[in-house]
Order: C-alpha cells, then structure tokens, then sequence
C-alpha cells in the first residue's frame, strides 16, 4: 500500500514516466477497501473515550467519502484525486499500524516482527508532527539513495 502511495506522494513536479492514472486511481480504491473495514473494527474495539479510536473513525467515515467520489475531468484533476486517496490511505496505514501496535516496513510494506531487525526512518505527518516509523534493516541496505 506504501509503495502505490509513495508513487503520487510527496507531490513532486515530474511523475513516475508511462504511469496510468486510471490504474493506480483504482489501485489506491482497493488499498482503501481493504483496509477501512480493518482499521474499522481495531477502532470499534476500542473504549468509547480513546481518542485513537475517535481519531481512527474519523479517519474512515473521510476515507469512505473520497471512496463514494470520483475525480474531476482532466489528467491534473485525476492526479489531484489520487493524491487525495494516497494522503488517505496513507494516514488509515498509520492508524492500523497505531492499532495493532504492529509496526509497517515502510519499504516493503510487511509488518516487522520482533524477530526482524529494524531501523526508525522518521518523517513529517500529515498533522504537522514528526512521526517515527521503521524499516527492515535489510530494506534500508538496499533502498536507492537520493
């Protein structure tokens, strides 16, 4: 889920070359699916007053609303959409990993087990504040450097 949404996010100028807007529009739907009832049930699970679970419903009745819409005519109003799906399905991937307590390579997108080696990689969230999360040691030997 990571890697289709690391192919729209951060914003940058220039997209991955020969990418198909309609294909990765219903990649980031299916992602979405899949994981909502997921994120869904971890929250309902929950105590009435935890805000993670306030948090976490929110972040789906948001996410089942940009499932109900589609994009905007245009090649830059299809890419609008789908970065609004993957800043969604992104922020469900970090209220599932939240409530699992299941870390997520951020490279491979498999959980890291106690058993795996793993390195914090932090990043900026969408909510302003630094987020740490982790990555396989052996992902991080072998991601590309920029």
């Amino acid at each position: 889920m990571r890697q289709t949404i690391a192919l729209v996010l951060p914003a940058r100028e220039e997209l991955p070359p020969g990418l198909d807007m309609d294909a990765l529009t219903e990649a980031l739907r299916g992602h979405m699916e899949l994981i909502v009832p997921e994120v869904e049930t971890k929250a309902l699970a929950l105590h009435k007053e935890d805000i993670p679970r306030y948090c976490a419903l929110a972040c789906v009745g948001e996410a089942n609303d940009k499932l109900r819409s589609r994009a905007g005519q245009g090649a830059y109003a299809a890419l609008v959409f789908a970065r609004k799906l993957a800043r969604s399905l992104a922020a469900l991937c970090d209220h599932y990993e939240t409530l699992t307590g299941m870390p997520i390579c951020l490279a491979c997108d498999r959980a890291i087990h106690r058993r795996n080696e793993s390195v914090p990689y932090d990043r900026v969230s969408n909510s302003g504040g630094a987020v740490t999360s982790h990555i396989h040691v052996v992902c991080a030997n072998r991601a590309p450097r920029t």
